[in-house]
């Protein structure tokens, strides 16, 4: 029987391309999103993959949301906390609003999604937990300190949770992009990338969707048993810790 797996922000960028291998893989996935209707729409209907609207930084949302998916597919086995927001500015002129809703969608959003995941899995003595962090979680970012602070949570979060779930069977583990060829990615002007950004990274090129959704079907296998605990730097040897 086929294992359920659940991914955050999972319609489009990485996300789009984690649900899209992860269905490749044999799973029944179910992608998340939180409030662009039409990019989830053309998901669903580009790759039969369900999907369910709902806002992760709400605890009472996720609970409901996964009650939905578990009816509609099947428990949980397989959690990938892909979800994620920047809100960009120097600390001296970060308003309160911009640190909040960061830190609650990137990070509060990984004790909702968990939470409500955890004793299911615990009681079939199975799971997969992974949550995508970001090398700016690893080194920081001028401009970030509300995303750096809350991808160097999710590290934190990850150990300490696997440390709690594996007698149960349950492995946690993060992966910390380095620069991706997404939507975001694609907005920044072109000589800033070919001159502030490509440079620093060793393999002279971004890092691709599906790369890092290669690693995320890795870790949710159980080939992967063995690995609990563990931050995956995919950074094309931009940064090393």
């Amino acid at each position: 029987m086929a294992r359920v797996a659940v991914v955050t922000g999972g319609t489009r960028g990485i996300g789009a391309a984690i649900s899209k291998a992860l269905k490749a893989a044999g799973y029944k996935v179910a992608a998340n999103y939180a409030g662009n209707d039409e990019a989830a729409q053309k998901f669903k209907a580009e790759t039969g993959i369900a999907v369910y609207k709902w806002d992760v930084s709400s605890f009472e949302a996720c609970a409901a949301g996964l009650k939905q998916v578990e009816a509609d597919i099947g428990p949980v086995d397989v959690l990938v906390n892909n979800a994620g927001i920047t809100r960009d500015a120097t600390l001296h002129r970060m308003k309160p609003e911009q640190w909040t809703a960061v830190i609650n969608t990137n990070l509060n959003s990984l004790f909702n999604m968990c939470r409500n995941v955890i004793e299911g899995m615990r009681e079939r003595k199975f799971g997969r937990i992974v949550n995508i962090s970001s090398i700016n979680g690893q080194k920081g970012q001028l401009g970030q300190t509300n995303y750096s602070a809350a991808k160097a949570g999710e590290l934190g979060f990850t150990k300490a949770l696997a440390q709690e779930s594996a007698r149960a069977g349950i492995t946690v583990n993060a992966i910390a992009p380095g620069y991706i060829n997404t939507e975001m990615v694609q907005a920044v002007p072109k000589d800033v990338l070919e001159k502030s950004i490509l440079p620093l990274i060793p393999i002279g090129r971004l890092g691709e969707p599906e790369e890092i959704a290669r690693c995320v079907v890795f870790l949710a296998s159980d080939d992967a048993g063995l690995i609990t605990g563990s931050t995956l730097s995919a950074n094309g040897g931009q940064y090393f810790i």
